[in-house]
C-alpha cells in the first residue's frame, strides 16, 4: 500500500444570496445609536403600520459579486444626531460585519435619509394596526369578562333567593 502526499483539490464556488448580505447588514445595524430605522420608503412602511414584522432587511438593496458587495439603504434618523457621523459609523459596521462573515469587500454604501423623527415620535409611528387591534381586542375581553362575571355574580344571587323561597315554602 503507498501512501498518496499529493493534494488533492475540490473544486467549487462559494456564492452569498443578496439575502443573506441583506439579513447580515440589517442585525449589524440594529444597535447603532441615532439610527432610528431602517426604512423601505412608502410600501414597505406601509406594509409595517399593518402587521408586525421582524424583516431586518427592510429598505436594504444590495448588489453582491464574487468578491465585493454595493449597498443602497434609506433610513430614518434621530432628531438632533449629527448625520454625517451616523453614516459613517453605518459605513464602517457594515464594511467591517461583511467583511468578517464573508470575505466580501464592501465598496460602496449609499444611505439616503428618508426622515428624521424624535425617538418618541418614532415610537408613536411604530405601533401597527396588529397592535391597535390586538390591544382593542384585549380590552374587549376584559370588559366582556368582568360583565359576564357580573352577570353570574347576579344568577347566584337570584338562585340563592329561589332556594330561600322553595325552603320557606316547604316549611309553611
Amino acid at each position: 500500500m503507498t501512501e498518496n502526499n499529493s493534494k488533492h483539490e475540490v473544486k467549487g464556488d462559494l456564492n452569498y444570496d443578496s439575502k443573506v448580505i441583506q439579513k447580515i447588514i440589517g442585525i449589524a445595524l440594529s444597535d447603532i445609536k441615532g439610527l432610528l430605522t431602517v426604512n423601505g420608503g412608502f410600501f414597505s412602511n406601509l406594509a409595517d403600520k399593518i402587521v408586525n414584522t421582524d424583516d431586518v432587511t427592510n429598505g436594504i438593496n444590495v448588489e453582491v459579486g464574487k468578491k465585493q458587495v454595493a449597498v443602497d439603504i434609506e433610513i430614518v434618523a434621530e432628531y438632533g444626531v449629527e448625520i454625517a457621523k451616523l453614516y459613517d459609523q453605518i459605513k464602517k459596521k457594515i464594511f467591517d460585519k461583511v467583511k468578517e462573515m464573508t470575505g466580501l469587500d464592501t465598496v460602496e454604501v449609499n444611505v439616503t435619509v428618508v426622515d428624521i423623527k424624535t425617538k418618541e415620535q418614532h415610537e408613536k409611528d411604530s405601533v401597527s394596526l396588529q397592535d391597535k387591534i390586538t390591544g382593542t381586542t384585549k380590552d374587549a375581553k376584559e370588559k366582556i369578562g368582568s360583565r359576564v362575571d357580573k352577570v353570574e355574580n347576579k344568577i347566584d344571587d337570584k338562585t340563592e333567593d329561589i332556594k330561600k323561597k322553595q325552603m320557606t315554602n316547604r316549611v309553611n
